[in-house]
């Protein structure tokens, strides 16, 4: 059946690739064969919470919009089969070449062209919002000259960074100290931010104390920083959280003392003026104040916080993103993301937990302006410590919990089947602007709990 449909989408290709020919044939004639050098067959599927083209032969089989590397002046052929009965096409727009739509599972069409330069081009589905959905990959013809490496820092926070419980230790006195920065650093592939973080990451260090505690914070703002940095911690009673008195001007170190008495998740960041930049530019983070004898124990902790960059360049452009006070304003971000990148928990850091296995999530919005409908796709919160409380009782059985921007929460579930679960903000139009994560769980399959005709993938979600 399959060898039937791609014959007939090579016949479809003789229509389709005919304009991009044609106009080869008009240059050389000698030189023109509708006869293709190299051929990949793609299908269109839903996999990873997107649309996606997947690889169905050879060395591209099973990839997610793989990449498709051909020599240069090669006749190409592309057949596409429609594997999730919606409507689609693909085309790359940069040698002219498209398909026809295809409607129905199953169906198949194609398309040729020559490849006449080389380079790095787009491929994608041309349907409206199909690409902001996941349909794009990228075709590689001849050998382009390699970009050159990015010394942009990798401002990522890792999700394990949730630091060592207190135990059942008493009150003591600790010194935190911290740095606010100014740097470049990596936004998704070929993109960056100039960043303003604590200690170069976003969000800033996690930082975990017992009530009663007394912390005295020492704030270094970077020689080389433009701007005067502070920070705000919510879980400091006392003038600005702490900011009324750390404000340091580059190359400057300023201090408070403060004792923790409340327990609960609290979030902390910059509130120099106006404070609003200072956040959406990455400065926040989260301070956990454990109650006396500690937290319960758990298999897996994370640490994940919700922002938002706000730039003059659209979402996806590449090169350097900059800054744009009009849009925060507005709060329409280009880009929103959780821990300080477009793949920070999708592809720069892996969270990963085994069947059985219990699993904490420290939860946060630095904002500075919306608020999150935090959800993991597929599992259900046994447990929702609400706005990061620890002295009220915990909600049970919670499938999304709102949290507001400078909030936070915590939830708590049993991981009891292996997959691939998303971390989104249920606002769903967020994941096309960068906001997913991927928590991997391993182990045995219960077909009691869930159970498919079809073989589930836990490695990629399908």
């Amino acid at each position: 059946m399959k060898t039937l449909i791609f014959w007939l989408a090579a016949i479809c290709a003789l229509t389709f690739g005919q304009s991009s020919i044609a106009a080869d044939q008009n240059r050389d004639s000698d030189a023109v064969t509708y006869r293709p050098d190299i051929t990949f067959t793609l299908r269109t599927d839903i996999a990873e919470g997107k649309l996606v083209f997947v690889g169905e032969t050879d060395a591209i089989a099973g990839k997610i919009n793989p990449d498709l590397n051909v020599p240069e002046g090669a006749v190409v052929q592309i057949n596409l089969v429609n594997g999730d009965g919606a409507i689609h096409d693909i085309a790359i727009p940069e040698f002219g070449a498209n398909s026809g739509h295809i409607t129905a599972k199953g169906a198949a069409t194609a398309m040729v062209f020559r490849a006449t330069r080389a380079g790095k081009f787009e491929y994608l589905c041309t349907l409206p919002g199909h690409k902001a959905a996941g349909m794009f990959g990228q075709l590689i013809v001849g050998n382009p000259p390699e970009k050159a490496k990015s010394t942009a820092i990798d401002v990522a926070q890792d999700p394990y960074a949730v630091g060592q419980p207190v135990g059942n230790r008493p009150p003591k006195h600790l010194t935190l100290n911290l740095e606010s920065t100014e740097i470049d650093g990596r936004l998704s592939d070929g993109s960056t931010y100039k960043y303003w973080t604590f200690d170069n990451k976003v969000p800033g260090p996690f930082v975990r104390v017992r009530v009663g505690d007394t912390i005295t914070v020492n704030l270094g703002n970077a020689r080389n920083s433009t701007h005067i940095h502070s920070i705000d911690f919510h879980a400091v009673t006392g003038p600005g959280g702490g900011a009324a008195v750390t404000q340091a001007a580059p190359g400057q170190t300023r201090s408070f003392t403060f004792k923790a008495l409340h327990p609960g998740l609290f979030v902390y960041h910059c509130a120099t003026p106006m404070v609003a930049q200072h956040i959406a530019n990455g400065m926040y983070g989260m301070i956990l104040v454990e109650p006396e004898g500690g937290m319960a124990k758990v298999d897996r902790e994370f640490y994940v916080m919700q922002g938002e960059l706000y730039t003059a360049q659209r979402h996806g452009t590449p090169g350097l993103q900059e800054f744009s006070l009009e849009k925060l304003l507005a709060e329409n971000p280009d880009h929103l993301m959780f821990n300080g990148t477009m793949d920070a928990l999708t592809k720069t850091h892996k969270m990963e937990a085994n069947t059985g296995e219990n699993v904490r999530i420290y939860f946060g919005v630095g904002g500075p302006n919306l608020p999150s409908s935090f959800h993991v796709i597929g599992e259900i919160f046994d447990k929702v410590y609400e706005h990061g409380t620890l002295s009220s009782p915990p909600v049970a059985e919670v499938q999304t919990i709102l949290v507001p921007p400078g909030g936070a929460t915590i939830v708590e579930f049993k991981v009891d089947y292996p997959g691939r679960y998303i971390l989104v903000d249920h606002a769903l139009s967020r994941m096309e602007k960068g906001l997913a994560g991927y928590l991997t769980v391993s182990g045995k399959a219960n077909p009691t709990i869930f159970n498919s005709k079809e073989k589930i993938d836990a490695t990629s979600g399908h």
